[in-house]
């Protein structure tokens, strides 16, 4: 680990009021080595450098923790939505090693990128699926079966409601990571997320540590079970948004 790498996880986690480990930060920054050789190869993201890594995937998955401070210390178990290069969840199981973390991910490659990070960093409890998110909605092993569910998949609120929804336990929450103040999208989804079995609580703005950027996050509570006919086929729900 760099001394850069060190001050900037530092800097960033301190704006969070997050203490992390040595071996933490050994972790991610074992992450970021990753990362870096594997997106040489295969596109796995086109955020680059470490500065911007740390900033715009590590410290931006973390932010969660300011809207919901409940996950420092509950072993809650959450489902990662189109989690890509695995973000936000690899980074919240590093920081908070007690939650149980399922990672979904529509693309083969990306899943055995995911998986040799799983390995590399001897993380337990945290699991990589290939699949659709329409296809494992309707999986009794994981339909229903999250305490949180967590995604920064770009979709407009309404379909990834009907993508995530389904997943979260009555009483549960479904997180959202948007980029921007979204005053209108989310008016537009209320209907849609009501229809899903959620409700939406708040929408917070947070300013990504040592940065202008901000970034929302909707928390949206599963108030009652999903109806069994969403999530709809695999395609629909992003070309018809309820």
């Amino acid at each position: 680990m760099t001394e850069q790498f060190r001050n900037y996880m530092d800097a960033g986690c301190l704006e969070l009021s997050l203490v992390l480990s040595d071996a933490q930060k050994e972790q991610f920054y074992r992450y970021y080595e990753l990362l870096t050789e594997w997106n040489r190869v295969m596109n796995l993201t086109a955020i680059k450098g470490l500065p911007d890594v740390v900033e715009k995937h590590f410290l931006d998955s973390l932010l969660l923790v300011r809207v919901f401070p409940n996950i420092k210390t509950y072993s809650y178990s959450c489902m990662d939505v189109g989690t890509g290069a695995g973000f936000p969840g690899i980074p919240l199981k590093i920081a908070f090693p007690q939650l149980k973390i399922t990672l979904l991910d529509s693309l083969k490659k990306r899943v055995g990128f995911l998986n040799e990070v799983i390995k590399e960093l001897e993380l337990s409890e945290i699991h990589a699926l290939h699949g659709r998110a329409e296809d494992f909605g309707k999986n009794l092993s994981y339909r229903e079966q999250f305490d949180l569910c967590v995604s920064r998949a770009v979709a407009n609120l309404s379909t990834l409601s009907e993508y995530c929804l389904p997943f979260v336990k009555t009483g549960g929450y479904f997180f959202p990571y948007k980029s921007e103040n979204i005053k209108d999208e989310v008016e537009q989804a209320e209907r849609a997320v009501i229809k899903l079995g959620g409700k939406i609580l708040s929408t917070d703005l947070c300013t990504l540590p040592g940065t202008n950027v901000e970034r929302s996050f909707i928390s949206i509570q599963k108030m009652w079970i999903t109806p069994k006919k969403f999530p709809r086929k695999a395609g629909i729900p992003g070309k018809e948004p309820l």
